[in-house]
């Protein structure tokens, strides 16, 4: 079959703690959240279908009900916040990109299309 994907224990020993425990339902215990989470990793990453998760992470509904629970309840989002707060980041690779694409093809007497002037035909005027 496929390799499995999962957080190392380093990662887990920060994301673990984050995730809400979880309550048995009636007499059955609940499972532990590292193979749920390791589940939910593999599914957004190749985009399969809940059925087609493999039986180490669990049973693919109670994997995929665990998900929507706590897509519903913001677990997610809280992870995200909170893991963002924790990393310190490298600015040294910041970028600004000044790319600029013109809309259409300007003439001297303006912008040929849609009526709008650009900055340099505004500036050409302004010069004459």
């Amino acid at each position: 079959m496929g390799e499995r994907i999962g957080v190392s224990d380093d990662e887990w020993a920060l994301i673990g703690p984050l995730l809400p425990s979880e309550r048995g339902r009636g007499c059955r215990p609940a499972g532990d959240n590292r193979p749920y989470f390791e589940g939910m990793m593999r599914m957004a990453r190749s985009g399969a279908q809940w059925r087609l998760l493999p039986d180490e992470y669990g049973k693919w509904n109670s994997v995929f009900r665990r998900y929507r629970r706590w897509v519903e309840t913001g677990v997610f989002d809280a992870l995200l916040e909170t893991l963002a707060e924790t990393v310190t980041r490298d600015t040294s690779a910041d970028m600004i990109d000044s790319t600029q694409a013109d809309c259409c093809l300007c003439t001297p007497s303006g912008c040929a299309g849609w009526g709008i002037a650009s900055s340099a035909t505004l500036a050409l005027k302004s010069a004459l």
